[in-house]
């Protein structure tokens, strides 16, 4: 339960419309940034804090996720519009934002056996739409041009991963040495893409309408930067690997195209179809890469749970996929 006193009082004077008295719960899924719903006598909203204790530097970036969503109010992507970003760390013991809350479905499993093989092939469709409406982003008339450098994309995020993990590392994983080093040995030039990358697209950070199969918000932007839309592209197909058994289940083993799942190539082509685009450069790095950032952040998140401040109570869980990601990144690479 989150320990407010005062925060009740301080969104009436910040949110116009706001008003008491409030029932106040947290939301049980959630690795990084704590995340609660707030219920008042006539409306909804949704509470997104940084965690207590010591944290890696430069993660949890509330403000971020919150400068990019409104920033993005008005475009082409779904966001939820955002109310209210508090910096200031007396009201509630660190940074939050607060935004309106919404409405619809969330499928946590990339199966999607709650649906029939045309409406899974509607799904993957709007997402490879939804991510290339992400990439085409304007960066200027958005005002997000300062979001992020716009060279060195994968130079920088290894090093950062790579400075994060060697923060969070709690066991020697030989994977990640050797990802590391093939990495940095095959990074390759810039391509000249660049664009917004939102850093942790896949399905149960999307929201579909009540009644359709049509994206209409898009969360967790905590990760989001300016770089290379393949890194997006990479991540979200690496899901494809993924055990059944996983805390975030995957596609491995399932005949896919039996269930209406796009094949790999066919939802990259859909993607670039989208964009406009005709070829994909350094697809294999991407991928590699993808592994390996996202074995960092597995094994950040279990760093966190061995701390005491992990933002769910199924952080090991998620730190257990640390090992096997690396792994499935060094197949790429072997």
């Amino acid at each position: 339960m989150l320990a407010a006193p005062d925060l009740e009082a301080y969104l009436v004077k910040k949110i116009v419309g706001f008003q008491g008295p409030t029932e106040i719960e947290a939301f049980a899924s959630g690795q990084s940034n704590p995340t609660y719903l707030i219920t008042t006598p006539d409306k909804k909203y949704v509470l997104r804090k940084k965690p207590e204790g010591v944290l890696l530097k430069s993660a949890h970036a509330v403000d971020r996720e919150y400068r990019v969503q409104r920033a993005l109010w008005d475009s082409n992507v779904p966001v939820v519009r955002m109310l209210h970003l508090c910096e200031d760390p007396s009201v509630l013991g660190t940074a939050f934002y607060v935004m309106e809350h919404a409405e619809g479905r969330i499928f946590w499993d990339p199966a999607l056996p709650e649906l029939a093989p045309d409406e899974r092939q509607e799904v993957y469709a709007e997402m490879a739409r939804v991510l290339a409406e992400i990439h085409s982003v304007d960066l200027y008339t958005s005002g997000l041009v300062s979001f992020g450098r716009a060279d060195g994309y994968y130079s920088r995020q290894l090093k950062l991963w790579t400075t994060q993990y060697e923060a969070s590392r709690t066991e020697d994983l030989p994977e990640m040495d050797g990802l590391r080093y093939w990495l940095e040995e095959n990074l390759p030039s810039d391509s000249g893409q660049v664009s917004l990358v939102h850093g942790d697209y896949r399905i149960d950070n999307l929201m579909f309408a009540p009644d359709s199969l049509k994206i209409i918000a898009v969360f967790d932007w905590e990760l989001s930067t300016l770089g290379d839309p393949l890194a997006d592209l990479a991540y979200q197909v690496m899901q494809r690997a993924m055990g059944r058994d996983w805390y975030l289940r995957g596609l491995e083993g399932l005949d896919v195209e039996t269930l209406g799942i796009p094949s790999e190539a066919r939802y990259v082509d859909a993607y670039c179809k989208s964009r406009g685009i005709n070829e994909i450069e350094h697809w294999n790095f991407a991928k590699v890469f993808a592994f390996y950032r996202f074995a960092a952040i597995c094994q950040g998140v279990k760093k966190r749970g061995l701390d005491g401040n992990a933002a769910s109570p199924d952080a090991a869980r998620v730190g257990a996929m640390a090992a096997p990601l690396a792994r499935l990144g060094y197949r790429l690479v072997c």
